[in-house]
């Protein structure tokens, strides 16, 4: 049996799917998408609910969710790899809805937070944390009586509990909590260290301390703010009904909504909507680089590299996109003015935030300052004109960039 199962890089349920398929057998081929490509009608006849991990098989079944595809891969190789025996494997079935549901789920909704795409509440965060770590806690219970979860050898609930475990213990399971949980620390070792599952889960650098809630970095200047004397009178508070019909004069009409200025802006020929289909549609080097080349109106639109300022804060490749996306998030109301690729290049711990924007106008500031975290980034300008800001502008459309020697990890397209 084989297949191909599409995600973006370094997910972690691909690495569950992966490790079931080195036990059955199953030959399974990674496709790396994007969360445009998800969206593209191709995808979307095959995938209708437009996420990943999704898994299209030799004869041509399609289905997303990694529990099911794990279950199908494990249950379907050359050596099955589910228990025969009926108890067995509904116990298997019952790990993997509570790692899922109650450890997983709980632990990805904290790194939103941290990561910014999620609104960030401390007791709501400190909940989940809580939650899942009582799980964990009763599954340490199980483990200090046996090696794996169900029967005397490894099983999808035990490739399960790890594969989810890969990211928590890189981040918000930190050392005190690990502390608590010996015997689920022990066997996430021993599954990872399988022979068959290391080249898949690589080497794991466990977090001594939960990454920390930050808010957005501003730099803004004493002189920039208004003086609180300077601030405008307050308006008188609205008069009763009775009181109001003996003013002599209407009261004066609401102040009309500020344009932006970028509508004013002198008509362009670049359509930013076609370039934006151009991109989504087509390859990106073979096509969509040399409409773009043909095109565009540098009179009216400028291109600008965007660098992270604070690249020594970050952690895990997953995080760090995470945090682009919410980034992007923040810019919705510059959408029609913008389009953007970035990603994080390196590994965990030693990874950097870069990429490229096309604006409107000849500033970005009247673009990118409607994001409250602008102001944590860097922009300097590319001209295409030139060979190294063009190779840039180019390696960050396609995805194929290394900076400083940091191979491109993960990425978000805002557009």
């Amino acid at each position: 049996m084989s297949g191909k199962i599409y995600s973006y890089a370094n997910n972690w349920r691909v690495k569950r799917v992966e490790a079931v398929a080195a036990y059955s057998g199953a030959k399974i081929e990674e496709a790396i998408v994007d969360m445009a490509q998800t969206k593209e009608p191709e995808f979307l006849a095959k995938f209708p609910a437009g996420c990943v991990p999704a898994f299209e098989s030799e004869d041509g079944l399609t289905i997303t969710e990694s529990a099911a595809i794990a279950e199908y891969v494990a249950k379907n190789g050359p050596t099955p790899f589910w228990p025969t025996d009926k108890h067995d494997a509904a116990k298997v079935a019952s790990y993997i809805c509570i790692v899922d549901q109650e450890i997983a789920a709980r632990v990805q909704i904290a790194n939103g937070m941290i990561a910014g795409y999620v609104p960030y509440n401390k007791p709501v965060y400190q909940n989940l944390i809580d939650k899942a770590v009582q799980r964990l806690t009763a599954i340490d219970g199980e483990l200090k009586k046996r090696t794996f979860l169900v029967g005397e050898r490894i099983t999808a609930a035990d490739v399960t509990l790890a594969s989810a475990l890969y990211t928590g213990f890189q981040g918000h399971l930190d050392a005190p909590i690990r502390a608590k949980i010996p015997n689920v620390v022990r066997h996430f070792n021993t599954i990872v260290n399988q022979p068959k599952l290391k080249s898949i889960f690589g080497e794991v650098k466990f977090s001594e301390t939960a990454p920390q809630y930050q808010a957005p970095k501003k730099e803004t200047k004493a002189a920039d703010k208004p003086k609180a004397a300077e601030a405008a009178p307050k308006a008188p508070k609205a008069k009763k009904a009775a009181e109001q019909e003996d003013d002599d004069e209407p009261a004066a009409p609401a102040e009309p909504k500020a344009k932006n200025p970028l509508d004013d802006l002198p008509k362009s020929d670049f359509k930013l909507d076609d370039w934006k289909r151009t991109y989504s549609n087509e390859d990106t080097r073979a096509v969509a680089l040399p409409w773009f080349y043909e095109h565009f109106d540098k009179e009216g639109y400028s291109i600008w590299k965007v660098d992270f300022k604070y690249n020594d804060e970050l952690t895990q490749v997953f995080m760090s996109s995470n945090l682009i996306g919410g980034f992007f998030a923040r810019l919705e109301a510059s959408r029609k003015y913008a389009f953007g690729s970035m990603g994080v290049f390196g590994k965990a711990n030693d990874s950097i935030i870069s990429g490229a924007f096309v604006v409107r106008g000849k500033d970005f500031k009247p673009v990118m300052d409607v994001a409250p975290d602008w102001e944590s980034y860097e922009f300097s300008p590319l001209d295409i004109s030139k060979d190294e800001d063009k190779k840039f502008f180019e390696g960050a459309m396609a995805w194929d960039l290394e900076i400083d020697g940091k191979p491109f990890a993960d990425g978000k397209v805002f557009k």
